[in-house]
């Protein structure tokens, strides 16, 4: 075999650092390479075999031929004199090894062999980038705009340029180029090109991905997201609920002073976020999930996924939500079709007894003072009635 080829050993080190693609396959393409060109030279390569030293780089070309009395094929055979100047003491039959020099294959043969190399660079420099993206799938990455390409965003994502599709953006959010946003990488694909990589700012699992960052405890598994409902760019709802009963799943992403919560919050650029705890209990959980507003009573069919509740009358506007917006992501986190009813159509439609325990009546009017005012006192209740019992037909008729 030929000398250390120092040459080689520099520009496939600088391949390997660029491109990211290993010594060992850049090896391999050059020997196919060779073999291809020595196809192209003699006709055929059946017998043509090269030896590449990984470590020095250097390498061979060997034609195996067959030592014969009369050449008939002089690409597979050789007589038996040219034999002997390779081997003193060859004789027919024998297989000798003939080196070929790379310089003989020729202009045209060379250049497609260059040609093969570089095609099967292009190759595995696109397998690497598909292969190190493809495992961001479902995953969040920063990436920086690029430009605006008709209603997409091209999103640089480092060694690769990714899609933000209009259907994957959220109203109203606009980019300015060189901007550093988070998003949600949706899909990658193959193609000829290079991967294509599909990424989302509109996507609940963004903010799922958001909370791993930023929540240590979500990180570690102690604190698991059970459900997520969002409207993007407005508000989303987060279950949770928590392994270690000496952890609160709610405290822990809100943070001190909000500071976990609110980093995500800006990211988002202001999209609400309500987080709330997740409960086995159907009832408890859709009660849980229609937060802020209180609720009176929860009806839940777990095999219907069917659900009335009844709330005050002044909370039914708070629990259903501008545009039925609380409702909506309520419904969407528990899974459960919610029906949302007020105290006083709760009654009339007879689905509410006339004293719902005056346990309830206490936790209201502690949570909701306004709640106790607007209520009239007892003492008034009664002197109201004590006045009515006093007045007889004939002070009516007098007054």
């Amino acid at each position: 075999m030929g000398k250390e080829n120092t040459e080689l050993q520099e520009a496939i080190m600088i391949l390997e650092k660029e491109k990211n693609i290993s010594r060992d396959t850049l090896l391999d393409a050059i020997e196919i390479a060779l073999l291809s060109a020595y196809k192209n030279h003699f006709g055929k390569s059946d017998n043509a075999k090269v030896v590449i030293n990984h470590e020095t780089c250097a390498y061979a070309v060997y034609a195996e031929k067959t030592v014969v009395e009369t050449v008939e094929d002089p690409v597979m055979e050789m007589d038996l004199e040219d034999a002997r100047k390779i081997v003193s003491d060859a004789k027919l039959g024998d297989i000798m090894q003939v080196p070929i020099e790379s310089k003989a294959f020729g202009r045209i043969a060379t250049q497609n062999a260059k040609n093969q190399i570089l095609q099967k660079i292009r190759e595995e420099e696109r397998s690497v980038l598909f292969e190190r993206y493809h495992r961001k799938e479902k995953d969040v990455v920063t990436g920086v705009v690029q430009r605006y390409v008709g209603k997409n965003v091209s999103v640089n994502l480092g060694k690769a340029d990714a899609i933000l599709t209009e259907a994957e953006q959220v109203k109203g959010e606009t980019f300015r180029p060189t901007e550093h946003i988070k998003v949600y990488v949706v899909e990658v694909k193959n193609s000829s090109k290079g991967p294509r990589i599909l990424v989302s700012r509109s996507h609940p699992e963004l903010v799922k991905r958001l909370f791993e960052e930023e929540v240590t405890e979500v990180r570690e598994g102690i604190v698991e997201i059970k459900s997520i409902s969002r409207e993007a760019g407005s508000r989303t709802k987060i279950a949770v609920w928590s392994s270690d009963s000496d952890v609160d799943p709610v405290g822990a992403c809100v943070g001190v002073n909000g500071a976990r919560v609110n980093a995500i919050v800006d990211e988002l650029r202001g999209e609400k976020i309500d987080i709330i705890n997740w409960d086995e209990n159907p009832a408890f959980f859709i009660e849980n999930a229609l937060s802020p507003a209180k609720v009176i009573s929860v009806a839940a069919d777990p095999d219907e996924k069917i659900a009335n509740v009844v709330v005050p009358d002044y909370q039914l506007s708070l629990a259903i939500g501008k545009e039925g917006q609380n409702a909506r992501l309520a419904a969407r986190l528990t899974g459960y079709k919610i029906d949302i009813k007020s105290e006083t159509q709760a009654r009339e439609a007879g689905e509410l007894l006339d004293d719902y325990g005056e346990e309830y009546m206490e936790e209201l009017e502690d949570e909701y003072p306004e709640y106790k005012e607007s209520a009239p006192e007892e003492s008034e209740t009664e002197e109201a009635k004590t006045n009515t019992e006093e007045e007889t037909p004939s002070d009516l008729e007098e007054n």
